[in-house]
């Protein structure tokens, strides 16, 4: 049995799936889902055994693990530490680092790219430079690390400084545990979940494991299709079936997608006899 974060009706039905088939994609947030969060993005690594387990699941060879995360994609593969690096979607969707270095990305309107370039001034003229995070297409700040009624404070003034310069480019400000960030309108986590699946084919079983509230379109966008996994410490409202408290539940789910996926190995060595 899994933890009792988990519906098992929902999870052992699916595992069974993973076994039975030869290709299967597992779809991962980084911070908040794999990372616990840190003050310190640089210092941001994955939970205790993840990259282990991750590891061995990328060498079966029937797991196809893709990270979709808010950050720059070129940050997430020296933190998680596989190798070779999987495929990586950074700024929320908007980048695509394939294994072989190849990096996709829309063109951004000259518009945006200005509009960005205001927004990173704005901050330092307000002594704020030195918590933002500059990325393709985006900028974030963050303010994790403040006690609620400063970060409450530097939220409206960010929203406010910032609304001018959305409204001016057709940007979107989006909001995530921790920060906001001026981003974009292009794509988001919903549109790497639809391009795997596109190319993984509608037999193949699919999980997408996430975090935050910018992980919601991506539940949305699998439901009906696959598993979709809320990976925090407290449950909340979520599009998501199944609840994982990290690490324990997190470090589970992933061992037993890697006995499903040695169990489908050994069927068809079998059958080949």
């Amino acid at each position: 049995m899994l933890l009792s974060t988990v519906d098992e009706h929902e999870v052992e039905p699916f595992l069974r799936s993973v076994a039975q088939s030869q290709n299967s994609a597992l779809l991962l947030d980084y911070d908040g889902t794999l990372a616990p969060f840190s003050i310190d993005r640089k210092r941001a690594l994955p939970y205790a055994g993840v990259t282990t387990l991750l590891q061995e699941l990328v060498d079966t060879g029937r797991t196809r693990v893709v990270i979709i995360s808010g950050r720059n994609a070129y940050e997430v593969g020296p933190l998680l530490g596989v190798k070779p690096c999987p495929e990586i979607w950074g700024s929320h969707g908007l980048q695509r680092l394939l294994p072989d270095g190849t990096c996709e990305m829309p063109e951004i309107d000259q518009d945006a790219i200005e509009a960005l370039a205001d927004a990173g001034r704005w901050l330092t003229y307000q002594g704020l430079q030195q918590m933002a995070e500059p990325k393709p297409g985006s900028i974030a700040v963050h303010w994790r690390g403040l006690d609620e009624p400063s970060a409450i404070k530097l939220r409206g003034r960010i929203l406010l400084g910032w609304s001018p310069l959305a409204d001016r480019a057709s940007l979107t400000l989006l909001e995530f545990d921790g920060g906001v960030e001026l981003r974009v309108s292009d794509r988001d986590k919903s549109d790497a979940v639809r391009t795997i699946l596109d190319e993984i084919g509608p037999d193949a079983p699919v999980a997408y494991l996430g975090d935050d509230a910018t992980d919601e379109l991506a539940f949305q966008t699998l439901e009906n299709r696959g598993l979709t996994v809320l990976v925090r410490p407290q449950r909340r409202n979520t599009a998501a079936q199944v609840w994982l408290k990290p690490p324990a539940a997190l470090l589970e789910f992933l061992f037993r997608w890697l006995e499903a996926c040695h169990t489908g190995e050994l069927e068809a060595s079998a059958n080949l006899r």
